[in-house]
């Protein structure tokens, strides 16, 4: 096999990649930043160019003490959120003094085909520290075929000085596109930044 070497030391020189690169494979497609919101919501960007988006939490805070983070799906680009949902969810924790640690699931928070908002995270509180951060993958949206999978990794400081890492994950029980996705808190508004990117096939 012959040996490829470059001759020009000089990086601006270099117009593209080879195709053999690899290159980063998450695709910015938008960026919200909620200062005191009610909700953030995505209603474009989600369509057939990829076959999954993954949404970034970045400091999730609440306005009001002892909230959930939630989501939910649209199927008419946000007129209405009420996709039927059927999920799981349990927690980790582990409080700052070492004296409390669990695995368990919450049976209070999953969905049984329910068009309710899905909590993501679970009791974060509303001081300066207490924030969220994680992600949510939503799996070929854009499918008219199959339902919705979706699965969500999050950790939180927990109002009572716990870390708190939360895992959900469930589908949207409809084969209509999903093209619209909107989060909020149960109750308050909050601050913080959502990406959504696009995921390119490796």
């Amino acid at each position: 096999m012959a040996l490829k070497y470059a001759t020009n030391t000089s990086l601006s020189a270099i117009t593209a990649l080879p195709s053999a690169v690899p290159t980063d494979n998450l695709i910015l497609i938008s960026t919200q930043t909620a200062s005191n919101s009610a909700t953030i919501s995505f209603t474009t960007g989600l369509d057939s160019t990829y076959d999954m988006y993954e949404f970034k939490f970045i400091d999730i805070a609440p306005r009001t003490d002892d909230v959930q983070f939630q989501f939910n799906l649209s199927t008419d680009s946000g007129s209405n959120y009420n996709v039927t949902k059927t999920t799981s969810y349990f927690v980790a924790w582990h409080d700052e003094a070492d004296t409390s640690t669990n695995l368990s699931y919450r049976t209070a928070e999953d969905l049984a085909q329910s068009t309710s908002f899905q909590n993501i995270n679970n009791s974060l509180g509303n001081d300066a520290d207490q924030i969220c951060s994680g992600s949510l993958t939503l799996f070929n949206p854009s499918s008219t075929t199959y339902v919705k999978h979706f699965i969500s990794n999050t950790n939180n400081y927990h109002k009572d000085n716990f870390s708190n890492n939360v895992y959900m994950a469930g589908y949207g029980n409809t084969t209509s596109a999903i093209n619209a996705v909107r989060f909020q808190m149960s109750s308050g508004n909050m601050d913080g930044i959502i990406k959504l990117y696009g995921v390119k096939k490796s």
